[in-house]
């Protein structure tokens, strides 16, 4: 149906508001790179506007953080868009703090809790493969 594929893919050991937390995050950073994935605004039957969501699903995956690091290499190698969440950025109150948190880390093991991964279906199904479902 879609040409396109979203993976939200959080770390298996988080508290459930981190995990949360996290999906909200990087779910935003995915429409933020990708405006064209998102629906037309809602309108209820009053004729009152709403705002828009995305116009396909994102599927939420869990696993470790070394499942995490290798869909990260995959997407990066694969040329995806991929949206990072580390685990430094829960200490942090601001966006300017997230960036020099992740800033601080090493490029080529990140302490990720979250990453997300859009680009074409079968690209992203092999960055995340031997991944789970979210259950």
């Amino acid at each position: 149906m879609f040409d396109t594929k979203i993976a939200l893919i959080v770390r298996d050991d988080l508290a459930t508001w981190q995990r949360l937390n996290v999906v909200a995050f990087l779910a935003t950073g995915i429409a933020s790179a990708a405006p064209d994935m998102m629906g037309e605004p809602y309108v209820d039957a009053k004729g009152r506007q709403y705002g828009n969501m995305a116009g396909q699903p994102m599927l939420v995956f869990a696993g470790d953080v070394t499942g995490l690091q290798r869909a990260h290499r995959q997407g990066l190698e694969r040329e995806l868009t991929v949206i990072p969440y580390v685990e430094a950025m829960f200490a942090t109150g601001h966006d300017a703090a997230n960036r020099e948190v992740f800033m601080a880390e090493d490029a080529d093991n990140l302490n990720l809790v979250g990453i997300a991964i859009r680009g074409p279906k079968k690209a992203v199904d092999k960055a995340i493969k031997g991944l789970s479902l979210h259950g």
